[in-house]
């Protein structure tokens, strides 16, 4: 399995679109407590950070809107974290199986290669996606989940992930780089698992100090 290197990672922070790091914060919706430091930077691996970099502009060019990039790099330490906090103590059932949350290490984000994305005008004002950003439905199926992108939403709605999901497949498709927009949650676009698997998950101990998400 390879190794990651933290000069593989970038530190997102351009100025056409926004980065607004959720567990950074104390009020984000899932967990309802701060995860990550609070100086903590949003990193992606080289690969995806290029693909959000040119959608992002291809969205303000095209759209008028703008990117709020809300998580990357989530180490498995920080994955781990989130198991301990009040509010998945309190939904044990979230941890059984089918999980609604990854066990530490899997999945794109502990790789850097999954990104979670909303839109919002130049002014600031969310759009409208038919949920908010971490909206955890108990059902996950395209039925029940209004998060799902196949979820039955208004003609509004839909405009408004699909001016996000061809923004991002165009990106895809100019760096020549395979892009899975997660089925059950709109916010979230990462590399096929066959991509991502080829690699070890990140710990925070694979990091620099000024690059770790938690302190351990």
């Amino acid at each position: 399995m390879k190794k990651i290197q933290p000069q593989d990672l970038t530190p997102m922070n351009a100025t056409y679109y926004r980065v607004d790091l959720a567990y950074a914060r104390a009020d984000n919706l899932l967990f309802g407590q701060r995860i990550y430091r609070q100086d903590a930077l949003l990193w992606l691996h080289r690969d995806l950070a290029a693909i959000v970099d040119t959608a992002a502009k291809l969205c303000l060019t095209n759209h008028n809107l703008r990117f709020i990039l809300y998580d990357g790099l989530r180490t498995s330490d920080a994955q781990s974290a989130m198991m301990q906090t009040d509010r998945v103590k309190q939904n044990p059932h979230w941890l059984e199986e089918p999980r609604l949350l990854s066990t530490a290490g899997a999945g794109g984000h502990p790789r850097a290669m999954a990104v979670d994305i909303g839109l919002e005008t130049c002014d600031g004002a969310l759009l409208d996606m038919g949920c908010a950003f971490d909206f955890l439905a108990e059902n996950a199926d395209e039925a029940h989940n209004p998060a799902h992108r196949r979820y039955h939403h208004p003609k509004k709605i839909k405009d408004h992930r699909d001016i996000l999901d061809h923004s991002m497949s165009e990106a895809a498709e100019i760096h020549n780089k395979p892009l899975l927009p997660l089925p059950e949650e709109w916010w979230d676009f990462r590399f096929p698992r066959d991509v991502y698997e080829q690699y070890a998950p990140l710990s925070e101990d694979d990091l620099p100090a000024h690059m770790r998400l938690i302190d351990v």
